[in-house]
């Protein structure tokens, strides 16, 4: 049995849930932006799906985070007329993201991340302990 191949699905992982955690951060950072001025429109929160991708060379199929999609839920309104990038009737635009549905999709991501760490650190050890019978 080839024990690389589960760390290469591993990898593929991590590198997945890793892009998956970098959209989340962005939105979180985001999350409070507007528009520089009246009519100019808000951040759009992003999404990360993924799909699977066959490794030629391993002959396996993988995950890949697809290129983010532009979630269209519409926009949070606030009146606030004093604000610079208030419309005539006073309110502004907030972007589409939520920070508890971010934070969610955050721990999710983390938690599968460290799935995906441990299957390489499992499989790298019993590639050591195989080594080590083979020394004998």
């Amino acid at each position: 049995m080839d024990l690389t191949v589960p760390m290469q699905i591993a990898a593929a992982g991590l590198r997945a849930q890793g892009d998956r955690i970098r959209v989340v951060a962005e939105n979180l950072a985001n999350a409070d932006s507007t528009g520089a001025t009246p009519g100019d429109l808000p951040y759009r929160r992003q999404v990360v799906s993924f799909a699977r991708e066959f490794d030629r060379a391993l002959g396996i199929d993988t995950v890949q985070a697809a290129e983010p999609a532009l979630d269209p839920s519409p926009f949070r309104r606030r009146h606030m007329p004093g604000h610079p990038s208030a419309d005539a009737e006073g309110y502004v635009l907030f972007p589409n993201v939520n920070s508890v549905v971010e934070m969610m999709d955050l721990r999710e991501a983390h938690r599968s991340y460290e799935a995906n760490l441990n299957v390489i650190t499992v499989t790298r050890s019993m590639l050591m302990d195989t080594l080590e019978l083979l020394r004998g």
